[in-house]
């Protein structure tokens, strides 16, 4: 019972985790960086997991980060939960 409700938070917190990402990709096509404390709150939340894939995943101007950290929060979501 209790390792089924760890694996359901855990679950929760990293499709959080995913929204905020897609949020701030979204966001950053649309507000300037830093422009306001909810696009701050997404950077620095957002920022630890998309800041060590941006050296391999950035491409000229193009910053593949936020897809590819999507793949790896979805695939360690699905692991977790297999093995929890």
């Amino acid at each position: 019972m209790a390792t089924q409700a760890v694996a359901t938070v855990v679950s929760y917190l990293l499709q959080l985790m995913m929204f905020a990402i897609v949020v701030r990709a979204l966001l950053s096509w649309f507000m300037p960086a830093q422009s306001n404390a909810v696009v701050r709150f997404l950077v620095e939340i957002t920022e630890p997991i998309l800041a060590p894939l941006r050296r391999f995943t950035t491409f000229g101007a193009i910053d593949f980060s936020p897809i590819v950290a999507l793949l790896l929060l979805q695939l360690l979501q699905q692991w977790l939960t297999s093995v929890l």
